[in-house]
């Protein structure tokens, strides 16, 4: 059975965050609150981790991961950002978007779009999201808890507790959430293209 903590929305409370990265670092799976609903993580190098989000979620291993970062300086560790890409993230990071960039050496191969290259990444203002990242010191490998046969992410914890306190290792309370997507936006090619219109204004990146 999970772990199953209570953490306050705007001031995370450091001891319940630091035993919830502890259990990532142990080769646990979580479940956290976003700004778009709650999502299934785990550490970037952890395979076994990463299967079980997939049954999880009953998605194959070709599944499109996303990291979750702490700020901007980690962003360029793990995508390739040209300046005028770099001067869009700056201006809208933190925020309601997931961005699709050309992914570095450092993101594994089996997180990567196959064709492509690229990788989903992330960089949420949500304080328990920042409260994550910083306390682990590494993005998560986050993917939206979307169950099948749903069209957005779980956003009762209670709920969540109910459906998968036996699959995950710890769940994160943290309230109640929205279920609004990100705006999903993708930097990879020659020219900036918007896949998902969500919950972040898609007027910085239209043509």
């Amino acid at each position: 059975m999970s772990q199953y903590f209570a953490v306050h929305p705007e001031n995370p409370q450091a001891r319940l965050i630091q035993q919830a990265v502890q259990i990532l670092r142990q080769g646990g799976v979580m479940v956290y609150p976003t700004d778009s609903g709650y999502a299934l993580a785990c550490r970037i190098g952890d395979k076994n981790a990463m299967e079980r989000i997939c049954q999880i979620r009953e998605v194959d291993k070709d599944h499109h991961f996303t990291l979750m970062c702490r700020d901007l300086s980690e962003l360029a560790t793990y995508a390739r950002v040209n300046n005028q890409a770099f001067r869009l993230l700056k201006n809208n990071t933190p925020g309601h978007y997931t961005f699709i960039l050309v992914a570095t050496k450092e993101v594994p191969k089996r997180l990567l779009n196959a064709r492509r290259k690229t990788i989903g990444i992330r960089v949420s203002d949500d304080p328990i999201t920042m409260a994550l990242t910083e306390s682990l010191g590494e993005p998560l490998m986050s993917t939206s808890l979307v169950m099948k046969g749903e069209e957005f992410a779980e956003s009762d914890p209670y709920e969540i507790r109910w459906r998968l306190e036996h699959a995950v290792d710890v769940i994160i309370d943290g309230g109640h959430r929205g279920e609004e997507p990100t705006t999903v936006v993708d930097m990879s090619g020659d020219e900036i293209e918007i896949l998902r219109a969500g919950a972040g204004d898609v007027g910085p990146f239209a043509g």
